[in-house]
């Protein structure tokens, strides 16, 4: 397990801070009522994100893919060259969220990497059964591979995902095994956070009250009410739980967990498979609650520095390995 350096400072900032969200609401099924006009608000509070982008010189777009059933979202820099691109699946509990919610994150990550980034725009677990979103995402990632976006062939293509978001990606990179052309594309992938057992890892199952973000007693209810009619075994089928398939062809990856998070054995255990099977980097954050990287902490911007950083050096070994030929 590789561990980023987080002095006294930046640790006491984060217990400053765990102790404001101590005292918010944690999320879960009880709040899944609250969806949908949480979605509202959210959309509302994104009014005139293009323009912002377009301040920052990025250019955003939007379109519909694969048949026109899925909608993914584009941001491109309006100049200077792109060395790759990013398939972003955002979090938000299956339930909540949309492409934009991580266009901040991707505007620093576009300028820190040279990178193009699309984001899935998957439907939501309020009306859709989960197989629908690992659908919408698998063909989103199949589009783009298979040359959605032809000014960017040829180019190495990376897959972000965050918390719901980083179960769906890692399950969509599961299913493109069955496409290894396309699955040859992909440099690498940043996974934060997420839920790679349906069944319920033992941090999940031993969450109590003091959880923070997430509603500790909750979880496992949630990821139940998410696959009514499936028992534990089948709940740990792969690509639903990630965890459980093969992992052989997957691309590197780099991913975190929180201390501080329901779900930190999901991604413990699962970097340990992924390492045997092809190589991982993980660093487990001390004090850190789950959503690290949306929160202003110092601890927030190192994490991201070295996803940035990570994804740099993917594309710097894919080009230097184009020259050997």
């Amino acid at each position: 397990m590789a561990t980023l350096a987080f002095d006294d400072a930046i640790l006491q900032e984060v217990r400053d801070f765990n102790r404001k969200l101590d005292r918010m609401p944690r999320f879960g099924m009880r709040y899944r009522p609250l969806a949908r006009p949480l979605q509202v608000l959210m959309r509302l509070s994104q009014v005139g994100a293009d323009r912002r982008l377009a301040r920052a010189g990025i250019l955003a777009e939007e379109r519909r893919v694969s048949t026109d059933k899925v909608r993914v979202r584009i941001l491109r820099p309006a100049a200077g060259p792109v060395r790759a691109v990013v398939l972003d699946i955002h979090g938000g509990g299956w339930v909540l969220g949309n492409a934009r919610m991580d266009d901040k994150l991707n505007a620093a990550m576009m300028e820190a990497c040279g990178v193009a980034v699309v984001s899935v725009d998957y439907r939501l677990a309020l009306d859709t059964p989960i197989a629908g979103l690992m659908d919408d995402c698998l063909a989103a990632a199949r589009w783009l591979l298979d040359g959605g976006l032809p000014e960017y062939a040829g180019l190495p293509v990376f897959f972000v995902g965050e918390s719901a978001g980083g179960h769906l990606a890692a399950a969509t990179l599961l299913r493109l095994q069955a496409w290894p052309a396309l699955s040859a594309c992909i440099a690498g992938a940043v996974l934060y956070y997420g839920v790679y057992d349906f069944s319920g890892t033992p941090s999940v199952r031993r969450a109590g009250p003091d959880t923070l973000v997430l509603d500790g007693p909750g979880m496992l209810p949630s990821l139940q009410a998410l696959t009514p009619g499936l028992d534990d075994a089948e709940r740990r089928r792969p690509p639903l739980s990630p965890l459980y398939g093969d992992l052989a062809g997957m691309p590197p990856v780099l991913m975190f967990a929180c201390e501080r998070d329901a779900l930190r054995d999901d991604t413990i255990t699962m970097a340990a498979r992924w390492r045997a099977a092809i190589g991982a980097e993980l660093h487990l954050l001390p004090e850190a609650p789950h959503g690290i990287i949306h929160f202003p902490v110092r601890m927030a911007q190192l994490v991201t520095a070295r996803s940035h950083a990570w994804i740099r050096a993917r594309i710097d070994a894919v080009a230097d390995a184009s020259l050997s030929y």
